[in-house]
C-alpha cells in the first residue's frame, strides 16, 4: 500500500498512535491525501478506526480555498476539537492545502491549538513537522512558496486495490477570474512522461486496471516541457501498457484540447469513451468575462468532434449560473449550449465568491433569488437531457468494472454496483457465483433513471481479474476489520469531478 522514492527522515512516533485525515475540495486535494495518509503511515502512525471523529493521536485537515465559506467551515471543525484535544495530551491537529497556502499565519491566530501548518508544495514535510510541533511545544507554520517535490515521488496510502489516481502535472497557467488555485498552487508543472508510465506500470503490477490521469489543466500536459502533442502521445502510451483496462483523465480545458487528443482517445482502446468537458459559460460575454479562451462555437465544436470519433461518448461537463453580469440572454446562451451538446451529465454550481479572485470585487454582482431561479432551470433541463441519453442505454450489453462502496442501497436490494466503460453507474443483480470488487461483469441494461442504470436480468458473465485478486488479497491483509482512512471512498472514481468549480475543473 505504501511505496516510495523518496523517503523522508525518520520520524520517533510512539507505537500505535491513530491519524485521521479529512478531506476537503476537489480530486488533487483527494490524491493529495493518499500521499498525505502513506506519509504518516511510513512514520509509524496507523490509520484511525472508522466514526473515530477527531479521536485520533492526529488529525490532518486537507482544505480547499474556493468556495466563500471554507474558512468559516474549518474553524468551526477546529472550533469542535479544542476541547477535545486539551482533555487528551498530546492529541496533534496539523491544517494543509489551499486554505493553508492562502491564510498561512492566520490559522494559528484564529485556532491557537492547531500544531502544524504546511501548504500545498511541502506536503512531504508533515511528519517532520509534527515531531517538531512535539519536541519544540509550539505550533510549526511552513508555507513553501514553489513545489518542493513532485507529489507523486511520497509514499501513498491508496484507497483503492483496483482504481488510482495518477497525477502527470500540477499547478495552472490560467488566470480564470473565478478561481484562485493558480495563486495557491503555482505554475503548471509536468512530471516526467517516463516516470508516469513507470508508476502506472508499477500499479498495474501490483493489480490495479483502471488509472485516471490527473492534472489541474490535464490536456495542458507538455506545455512545461515544449511538447504541444505530448498528451495524445500518453494516451497512446498508456495503451501500450499490458493488464492496463480503463483510462480515464480529468479535468481538460478546451483551449488545449486538440485533434490528435480526440484521435489518441478514439484509437487507444483502454481509453475510455468518456470526457468531462468543463463549460461555465455558455455566453460568450461570460467566457470573456471570466477569462475563459474560448467561445461558444469553439466549444461545441470540440463536442461535435468527439461524437464523430467516439460516438458513445458520454460527456460531462461543470456550469457555473450567476456569474458577476450575467444577464438573461447570457444565460439563455448556457441553456442552448446544454440542449445542443446534450451532456449525460452536467454538476453546476450557484457562483459563489471566492476571496482574492478578480470577481470577488465585479459589479454586477447576480442577486441571490436570480441566481437559485436560474439554477433550478438548469438543474431542470439537464435532468430531463441526462434522462433521455441514459435511456439510450436500454437493452444495450456493457462491460462494468465492479466497484465497492458505490451504490448505498445494495445490500437492501441484493445488488451490486458498477462502471461501464463510459463511467455511467450501473446497479446489477448480485450473480450466485463470488464477484469482487476489480472483477468485470457484463449485463445487459433494463432500467435507466437520471443518474443511474439498472441491469435486473441476470448476469451474462463473469470474468475474475487481477484487479479483484488484489482487492481479495489487501482485504485479507493483517489490516483490523473497520480500519480505514479518514477519506472520501474513490474505488472506481465517480462521475468525475466530484468536487468541482476550482482545482481540477479548468
Amino acid at each position: 500500500m505504501t511505496s516510495s522514492s523518496d523517503r523522508s527522515p525518520a520520524v520517533d512516533v510512539p507505537s500505535s498512535k491513530t491519524y485521521e485525515v479529512r478531506t476537503y475540495g476537489c480530486q488533487m486535494n483527494v490524491h493529495d491525501s493518499e500521499r498525505l495518509s502513506g506519509l504518516l503511515e511510513e512514520a509509524g502512525y496507523v490509520p484511525a478506526p472508522e466514526g473515530s471523529d477527531g479521536d485520533a493521536d492526529v488529525v490532518v485537515f486537507n482544505t480547499c480555498a474556493v468556495r466563500e465559506n471554507a474558512d468559516n467551515r474549518l474553524y468551526g471543525n477546529l472550533g469542535r476539537l479544542a476541547p477535545r484535544k486539551t482533555s487528551r495530551p498530546g492529541m496533534q491537529i496539523a491544517v494543509g492545502g489551499c486554505l493553508a497556502q492562502k491564510d498561512r499565519d492566520t490559522i494559528v491566530k484564529k485556532a491557537p491549538w492547531v500544531d502544524v501548518v504546511f501548504g500545498t508544495h511541502n506536503i512531504g514535510k508533515l511528519p517532520i513537522l509534527l515531531e517538531r510541533a512535539r519536541v519544540q511545544e509550539e505550533a510549526q507554520v511552513e508555507i513553501a512558496e514553489s513545489l518542493e517535490a513532485f507529489p507523486s515521488t511520497l509514499p501513498t496510502r491508496r484507497e483503492s486495490a483496483y482504481a488510482a489516481w495518477v497525477s502527470i502535472s500540477v499547478g495552472c497557467n490560467n488566470t480564470c477570474t473565478f478561481c484562485i488555485v493558480p495563486a495557491l498552487r503555482g505554475k503548471e508543472k509536468d512530471r516526467r512522461t517516463g516516470d508516469i508510465l513507470a508508476e502506472i506500470e508499477t500499479l498495474v503490477g501490483e493489480g490495479v486496471s483502471e488509472i485516471t490521469l490527473l492534472g489541474q489543466n490535464v490536456n495542458a500536459y507538455g506545455s512545461d516541457i515544449g511538447d504541444r502533442e505530448a498528451f495524445s502521445k500518453l494516451l497512446r502510451a498508456c495503451g501500450a501498457i499490458e493488464g492496463l483496462e480503463r483510462v480515464r483523465f480529468t479535468s481538460p480545458h478546451p483551449r488545449d484540447f486538440t485533434d490528435d487528443v480526440i484521435a489518441a482517445m478514439a484509437e487507444t482502446p483502454n481509453v475510455m469513451p468518456q470526457l468531462h468537458m468543463p463549460l461555465q459559460s455558455g455566453s460568450d460575454t461570460v467566457l470573456k468575462a471570466m477569462r475563459r479562451s474560448y467561445r461558444q462555437e469553439r466549444y461545441l465544436g470540440i463536442i461535435e468532434k468527439v461524437r464523430a470519433a467516439i460516438p458513445h461518448a458520454a460527456i460531462t461537463t461543470d456550469i457555473i449560473v450567476g456569474f458577476p453580469g450575467e444577464t438573461e440572454e447570457d444565460f439563455e446562451q448556457t441553456m442552448h449550449v446544454v440542449r445542443e451538446a446534450r451532456f449525460t451529465q452536467a454538476f453546476t454550481f450557484q457562483y459563489s465568491k471566492r476571496p482574492g479572485t478578480p470577481a470577488a470585487t465585479m459589479e454586477n454582482q447576480i442577486p441571490k433569488e436570480v441566481v437559485q431561479a436560474r439554477y433550478e432551470r438548469l438543474v431542470a433541463l439537464q435532468e430531463e437531457i441526462s434522462w433521455e441519453e441514459n435511456k439510450k442505454q436500454v437493452g444495450r450489453t456493457l462491460e462494468l468494472m465492479v466497484a465497492e462502496g458505490e451504490g448505498r442501497k445494495d445490500g437492501a436490494t441484493h445488488r451490486l454496483s458498477g462502471r461501464a466503460p463510459d463511467n455511467r453507474l450501473v446497479h446489477f443483480t448480485k450473480p450466485d457465483q463470488e464477484v469482487r470488487p476489480g472483477d468485470v461483469v457484463t449485463v445487459e441494461i433494463t432500467y435507466a433513471a437520471p443518474h443511474h442504470l439498472l441491469a435486473e436480468g441476470a448476469v451474462l458473465d463473469v470474468r475474475r481479474t487481477r484487479a479483484g485478486d488484489a482487492w481479495e488479497k489487501r482485504n485479507a491483509a493483517a489490516v483490523p476489520a473497520g480500519v480505514m482512512l479518514g477519506l472520501p471512498k474513490i474505488g472506481v472514481p465517480e462521475p468525475l469531478p466530484a468536487a468541482t468549480g476550482g482545482c481540477a475543473a479548468h
